[in-house]
């Protein structure tokens, strides 16, 4: 059989979609990936063999940089983390616990912040520029501000979307790309997909950005706090703005950055080098770590 590599966009009732050279083939799975703790992931790269009817079997999975279990879906490149700055307002929290998955995976985060015609960004965007990330204010008005610096920003990526209801987020990839908009429409008609019920995720080409984006139904910020645990060890590592008060060490060994005299963290956080917020969410991110029991780390 002919052997082929291509980026896995579809996978759907044993059935799998990896797009090669324009073109997307059926797949099944080889049976071995039964007996291996792998099985493939929307996002991956992927082998697969085709008979002389272009069926054929996805018969390796490439390695993959990183991967989610909720959604299914494997090797971003950057995941946009849509929150309104009014109605709803932001929780921080669940904000900070999001962008913490995104440092421990790898994948990096973009923070947009939508419904600005309706409330005033500014705290927030010093508060995560200054701690080191992207960060875009948008409109949620049609070819309003902020959405050439998105658009430019998925160029060439594989990307997803992630926010609660309400935040603007429909309307804000609608608006970048109105093609995608009725594309997915008419596949979730097709499929009878629910809509916050189906575990489905599509990869959508972004037509003259050439880069991807994840179509992940339920891809709530709830449920991917929920699922991704970060061990108490090494969740100050996933706070970027803290790397150069890490570098300077602490009096002690395994300092939690919590409450030791002569921690870094902390002196830096007096000093205003920290924002208070973020500090917040680090102790309330390692207080649920710390009750973490073994067998929810494996």
């Amino acid at each position: 059989m002919e052997k082929k590599q291509g980026l896995l966009t579809r996978a759907i009732a044993g059935f799998y979609y990896p797009e090669c050279e324009g073109k997307v083939y059926e797949c099944r799975a080889r049976g071995g990936f039964r007996n291996t703790e792998i099985s493939p992931l929307v996002g991956d790269q992927v082998l697969f063999e085709l008979d002389e009817n272009e069926k054929g079997n996805v018969v390796e999975v490439l390695p993959r940089k990183n991967e989610f279990r909720r959604p299914p879906l494997a090797n971003l490149d950057q995941l946009f983390l849509v929150v309104s700055v009014i109605s709803p307002s932001p929780n921080l929290l669940v904000l900070d616990k999001l962008v913490t998955v995104c440092e421990y995976k790898g994948i990096e985060p973009i923070l947009v912040f939508t419904k600005t015609d309706l409330g005033d960004p500014g705290k927030l965007e010093q508060i995560y520029r200054r701690a080191g990330f992207r960060v875009i204010a948008v409109c949620n008005l049609k070819e309003g501000a902020g959405f050439a610096e998105v658009r430019e920003c998925l160029r060439g990526k594989l990307s997803a979307f992630v926010g609660n209801t309400g935040v603007g987020k429909s309307s804000l990839l609608n608006n970048l790309c109105p093609e995608l908009g009725l594309q997915t429409a008419q596949i979730s008609k097709k499929l009878g997909r629910g809509k916050h019920t189906t575990r489905h995720v599509e990869l959508y080409r972004l037509p003259g950005i050439e880069g991807w984006v994840a179509d992940t139904p339920g891809f709530g910020s709830m449920e991917l706090g929920q699922y991704e645990i970060i061990r108490k060890e090494e969740l100050a590592g996933c706070f970027r703005e803290f790397e150069p008060f890490l570098e300077e060490g602490c009096r002690f060994t395994g300092c939690s950055h919590t409450a030791e005299k002569g921690c870094a963290v902390l002196e830096a956080l007096r000093e205003g080098k920290i924002a208070s917020s973020r500090f917040e969410s680090y102790t309330a991110l390692y207080r649920d770590a710390r009750q973490l029991k073994d067998w929810q780390l494996k």
